[in-house]
């Protein structure tokens, strides 16, 4: 697997490459991502590290240690930013950076406390030349409701920082039940929900009236521990592809409107780019991520209407 080179299914189906033909590649935004650390030694991500910090007991408790030994957060972030070369896959937005912040143990579970303290931590973080976290993704998610994680994303927010969220799994194909996973329900977040390769609603998608849109999240092919690959499913793999998506927009946008965009402009310009897939909302929110062809279809709408 190490000697190919691979665009992942998903990633073209969100039209990613179209987007890198257009010069655009998220270069130099930083994405934070909190999950269970990452192989920061794979050959496809070490270089698009820019810092990270481990909240968990793991290494016990070295915070400078944000090793993946889990693999679901390497996996996350080679969705998003794997890097552009000749072996292996590439990410959404292969020339992005990531943050890591490790949140989760190498048992895959995490305190509320380490993902509220993460938040935190994002939002405020700075680089080494003043950069700052544009993006906060999270694949991750439990039953309970937490008011200090709430708001700490709220703060995240009001600094004009857009937080992905995965939708969760225990959805049961039905889209008049609703399943509800934090953060991904709190009305603030981009809840992400997850449809195949054929774009059909996963069944595990949690569904339920606050969520925005869906992307690939079944059969996902991306970076894995040990220099390795796998293919993992669940909303879990779905949030990612909408997190180095907006890495691309805010790139795109900000050259074309030249000015920073705030959290809520973000939002619409991801927004725009969505195709419905005639499912309820409860399902698929606004629909599926497409990069470039609905926007095409939105001029064409707007061109109708507007000889009328």
């Amino acid at each position: 697997m190490q000697d190919t080179k691979v665009i992942p299914p998903g990633i073209e189906l969100i039209e990613a490459p179209s987007v890198w033909e257009q010069g655009y590649s998220g270069d130099g935004i930083v994405i934070a991502v909190l999950d269970t650390g990452c192989d920061s030694d794979h050959f496809e991500l070490k270089d698009q590290i820019v810092d990270g910090y481990n909240f968990t007991t793991d290494d016990n408790g070295d915070r400078t240690v944000f090793e993946d030994y889990n693999g679901h957060g390497t996996h996350v972030c080679g969705t998003i930013c794997a890097a552009e070369n000749d072996a292996g896959v590439i990410g959404v937005a292969p020339k992005a950076k990531l943050l890591v912040l490790k949140v989760l143990s190498g048992q895959g579970f995490g305190d509320t406390k380490w993902v509220t303290d993460g938040v935190r931590y994002a939002t405020n973080w700075r680089g080494e030349h003043g950069e700052r976290v544009r993006v906060i993704s999270m694949s991750l998610g439990g039953r309970e409701d937490s008011p200090e994680l709430h708001q700490a994303i709220q703060e995240a927010i009001q600094q004009d920082i857009l937080v992905v969220c995965a939708a969760g799994n225990e959805g049961d194909g039905n889209d008049e039940t609703d399943e509800y996973a934090y953060p991904g329900a709190y009305p603030e977040v981009v809840q992400v929900g997850s449809v195949n390769l054929q774009e059909e609603m996963s069944r595990f998608s949690n569904t339920n009236c606050k969520i925005d849109l869906v992307a690939p999240g079944e059969e996902i092919l991306s970076t894995y521990l040990n220099n390795e690959f796998a293919v993992l499913s669940g909303t879990s793999m779905a949030a990612p592809h909408i997190s180095g998506a907006v890495a691309l927009i805010i790139e795109q946008s900000e050259k074309e409107f030249d000015r920073s965009l705030s959290e809520a402009e973000l939002y619409a310009q991801l927004i725009k780019r969505t195709v419905s897939l005639n499912y309820s909302r409860r399902f698929q929110g606004n629909g599926m991520l497409k990069l470039v062809s609905s926007l095409v279809t939105a001029k064409m709408e707007h061109k109708i209407t507007s000889t009328k």
